[in-house]
């Protein structure tokens, strides 16, 4: 289910998002080194409510793994936990990290703001907006940094999109295609 986006969703705080980088970080740490995970202590009802996320991770500069959960279906703390594993070790592009790769890994955290379903393409920011196409049961969807990423114009972004849900370039003028935009905090 995709919902609408509130401005009343919570901000996250520095010290929020030091404690999710850390998590992410000790959670990647204990499953590559054999140790027990670490608990999910969500100090604040920020990292306490439920909340989309993507976790990124870079090596030396190249995309390592990223996975997310679209949909808030868990408390942000316990996603960000359970994604980091994710794209640690189950990000079908790559193999699972090593202990060896952890001193060179920057983490990425994005929490999501919730969908907006939009008529109008020409409402999405490039640099603001992220971007999620589904037509049937196909589906795609780009990060609010990706275009920025690789400077990408709002045409290109909207093209690279259909082409993550494995649908031609055009496919998002189809009217059977839904276009979806959110925003995400990134640190």
């Amino acid at each position: 289910m995709v919902t609408t986006h509130s401005s009343n969703d919570p901000v996250l705080s520095r010290q929020d998002k030091q404690t999710l980088l850390d998590l992410a970080r000790d959670t990647i740490r204990a499953r590559a080194t054999g140790a027990p995970l670490p608990t999910v202590s969500a100090a604040t009802d920020v990292l306490r409510r439920k909340a989309g996320a993507f976790v990124s991770l870079h090596r030396r500069g190249m995309l390592r793994g990223c996975i997310g959960y679209i949909e808030a279906v868990l408390p942000l703390a316990e996603a960000v936990q359970d994604m980091a594993l994710s794209a640690a070790f189950q990000d079908p592009r790559f193999m699972p990290l090593t202990a060896d790769e952890l001193d060179d890994l920057d983490i990425e955290i994005s929490v999501l703001t919730p969908f907006e379903k939009i008529t109008d393409a020409s409402r999405i920011e490039v640099g603001r907006h992220g971007l999620m196409i589904r037509k049937g049961r196909s589906s795609g969807l780009l990060l609010p940094q990706v275009p920025v990423q690789f400077g990408w114009d709002r045409a290109t972004f909207l093209a690279q999109t259909c082409q993550k849900a494995g649908l031609p370039p055009d496919a998002w003028k189809d009217p059977g295609a839904e276009l979806f935009i959110f925003s995400a905090e990134i640190f």
